[in-house]
């Protein structure tokens, strides 16, 4: 009782300190000792905390104490091999991510963080079969990026139309991806529909504003082209400052001074 009080406090000190964003949600083991099934959850937590903390050596310590009572945790793999991937230690990341897959196959969480490797290392086919697998959980909290991932590891591997379906599901579960918005906005502008191109390409802005979140380069040339279609000079001269300021040594710049000099 006195251990089990003990971790209570540590967590609720380390969830108020570090606990900011990410992986939180843990899916557990099949244990039928509830006490260890508790303690494993709270040590999930902490080694997640540290994690998201940066404290590498904190976040090991607590992985030890699961796998100290359950070594067979497919949550605690995942902890691992994402301790495993930051550290640069690829290989072993990739055997814990799999190893987690394999102990519970519902592991949503996993298999995202697993594909967002994939996606990193452009092991790109790889990556997609892990989000099919995770967009066909209906009760997995991230869905909706997950589409907006899929939509992206799609295009890489020129998948146009899977791209482009990933996409539409992703803004059906959240219109506020403005990932999602400003590839599709793209896809539609490249099929020569422009009106479709405009209106996900204003859904973009209205949410990037929101959020104040700084145009790509990519979004700039992007509002440049769509912009432009529609004689939108304001924008179009607005985006063409920043582009030509902030980007001069980008890819979407150099395709800008073709697009220019077509013109």
């Amino acid at each position: 009782m006195l251990i089990r009080k003990s971790i209570s406090r540590a967590l609720a000190i380390i969830a108020v300190g570090f606990l900011t964003s990410c992986i939180t949600t843990t899916t557990g083991g099949f244990l039928t000792d509830v006490s260890d099934e508790r303690a494993i959850s709270d040590y999930v937590q902490l080694a997640l905390a540290y994690y998201d903390a940066g404290d590498m050596i904190g976040a090991r310590r607590h992985v030890g104490n699961v796998m100290a009572i359950d070594d067979n945790n497919s949550e605690i793999h995942m902890v691992l091999a994402l301790i495993f991937q930051r550290e640069g230690d690829i290989d072993l990341a990739d055997e814990n991510f799999r190893r987690a897959i394999r102990l519970n196959g519902e592991n949503s969480r996993a298999r995202n963080n697993y594909a967002v490797m994939l996606f990193s290392q452009e092991r790109f086919p790889e990556a997609i079969t892990q989000l099919e697998q995770v967009v066909n959980n209906t009760d997995y909290e991230g869905r909706a990026v997950a589409f907006e991932s899929l939509g992206r590891t799609a295009l890489r591997v020129n998948r146009i139309s899977d791209a482009q379906r990933a996409f539409e599901r992703a803004l059906q579960l959240n219109s506020n991806l403005y990932i999602a918005s400003l590839e599709l906005a793209l896809l539609h502008f490249g099929q020569q529909d422009f009106a479709s191109a405009r209106a996900v390409f204003q859904s973009y802005l209205t949410t990037a504003q929101f959020n104040d979140i700084p145009h790509s380069p990519r979004a700039l040339l992007a509002g440049i082209q769509i912009e432009g279609h529609f004689n939108n000079q304001k924008i179009v001269d607005d985006f063409t400052l920043i582009l030509r300021t902030l980007f001069q040594s980008s890819p979407e710049y150099q395709a800008y001074q073709r697009l220019d000099d077509a013109l």
